[in-house]
């Protein structure tokens, strides 16, 4: 059997290792279009400070199922030793910003912020939780809605316009008037749709049950528990991961992986697919695409228009990148992991990360800014050079933060259409689109982040079920 993995990122690099650990390993192939594997997981180490820079992903978190996936397998890969944790009890864990009327403003980390009154928010936070218990249930059940609209509905406007908007802005740089309440909070949507009220749900939802992952804990996690991390760094930069997969499986004479290899078709034809790549015909038993869906829609497009439709429909957004360095520190007024802005400030740029407060600097202050997103047509339209966006960032910079300095080191990257929108209706359109791969018999998994959650550790817990779940 002969296995095609679609696409050298992340995803398709953790489908290959998670395949690699199974027993009878088929025979697989991965493509991938660019000429380096890592996807948007990129960093570069600055050779006159040592600093990294990521340009994509850059801190992971050990929560969940997903977050014990991920270190699971940072402990297979042999790295973790790379690990760099920032506890609950660190400045970064405890202290986010938000950009609001104005201004910074320290969001609510503890009790005092239900019974105080806390900037940009106009009146204690504990008035929302006794919205939530007497707006009541939703006279007609909902199927989906907008994470704005549901957090308004049960808390009130301000908490969705200084809370949750910039929340989703730093997740998945969009805009939560249109993003699903299912992307954050399915299961509490669910319970606030069954009991009348969120707080309600989950009082009376504790004896629902929930279907449990087995994962076998070990000692490296277990200390990732003890110790309280909040979330954790690479020494090096996240790039560590996908570079060690590729390590471990180059000498697999079961595992091929090549560069500047770009599909350029799928066809499907008794139970076997046929790929072209660069002119030539790839037969395969099985594909696993981890390709974005707008460009595995155009490779189906002819045979399977339907599907096609559905993969196109999944928006994607563009988001700047910029990196800067400051050979001085103590540039920062306030100390934390960042300011997210509140999208009602209309600014171009969506946060920025303090990463010197994160990790060590070497006496520098170095910041991230994230721009754009959902509204980077709106502020950059067709000038998206990278001296427009270094500007737009320099002038956030300084507006938000009062830093007017010059930077000593910086660098500027366009990631173009790099995270999907999980917009309402994204989950049904999921099932809609494996239904049909499904009822078609189509020898075809789909992966990467479009599908089951935008972030590393879902990409990585996807690309494990689909490696589990193949027969052969």
């Amino acid at each position: 059997m002969t296995v095609s993995v679609l696409g050298g990122g992340i995803a398709g690099l953790s489908t290959l290792y998670y395949l690699s650990l199974r027993q009878n390993i088929p025979r697989v192939k991965l493509f991938e279009a660019s000429s380096r594997f890592g996807g948007w997981v990129k960093s570069s180490i600055d050779k006159n400070t040592g600093v990294v820079f990521e340009t994509g992903p850059r801190s992971l978190r050990p929560v969940g199922a997903v977050g014990l996936t991920t270190l699971e397998l940072i402990e297979k890969l042999g790295i973790d030793d790379k690990v760099v944790p920032v506890h609950r009890s660190h400045v970064a864990a405890k202290n986010r910003m938000v950009y609001a009327k104005n201004k910074v403003c320290m969001m609510p980390n503890g009790p005092g912020g239900l019974i105080k009154t806390i900037p940009p928010f106009s009146k204690p936070l504990f008035f929302a939780g006794l919205k939530d218990i007497f707006t009541g249930k939703s006279k007609v059940p909902l199927e989906d809605e907008s994470i704005y609209d549901f957090i308004a509905r049960r808390f009130g406007k301000e908490i969705a316009d200084y809370a949750i908007s910039p929340v989703i802005c730093g997740i998945c740089a969009g805009d939560a008037k249109e993003i699903s309440v299912k992307f954050l909070f399915k299961e509490i949507f669910e319970k606030e749709q069954k009991y009348g009220g969120v707080i309600k749900g989950a009082i009376k939802g504790r004896k629902d049950k929930k279907p449990e992952v087995p994962i076998e804990k070990t000692s490296f996690m277990n200390q990732a528990k003890n110790e309280g991390w909040s979330l954790y760094r690479m020494q090096d930069g996240i790039e560590i991961i996908p570079k060690r997969i590729v390590e471990k499986l180059t000498d697999n004479e079961n595992f091929e992986m090549n560069l500047n290899s770009a599909c350029e078709q799928i066809s499907f034809k008794n139970d076997e697919a046929h790929i072209s790549i660069n002119g030539t015909n790839q037969p395969a038993q099985h594909v696993v695409s981890t390709l974005p869906a707008f460009t595995l829609a155009k490779l189906i497009d002819q045979q399977h228009p339907i599907l096609a439709n559905e993969l196109h429909a999944i928006p994607y957004v563009d988001v700047a990148v910029i990196n800067l360095l400051y050979k001085k520190e103590n540039l920062l007024k306030d100390k934390g992991f960042g300011v997210l802005i509140a999208p009602s400030e209309n600014m171009p740029i969506l946060g920025i990360i303090f990463d010197s407060c994160i990790v060590d600097c070497n006496d520098s202050t170095v910041l991230t800014v994230m721009s754009g997103g959902r509204w980077f047509d709106k502020h950059y339209g067709k000038d998206s050079s990278d001296e427009k966006l270094l500007s737009a960032a320099l002038d956030g910079i300084s507006k938000i933060l009062g830093i007017n300095e010059k930077p000593d080191i910086f660098e500027v990257h366009l990631n173009r259409q790099c995270i999907p929108q999980y917009v309402v209706g994204h989950h049904q359109r999921v099932e809609r689109i494996r239904k049909y791969v499904s009822d078609n018999k189509l020898p075809l998994s789909l992966g990467g982040a479009a599908f089951d959650g935008v972030g590393v550790n879902d990409v990585i817990m996807s690309s494990k079920n689909i490696a589990n779940g193949l027969k052969f």
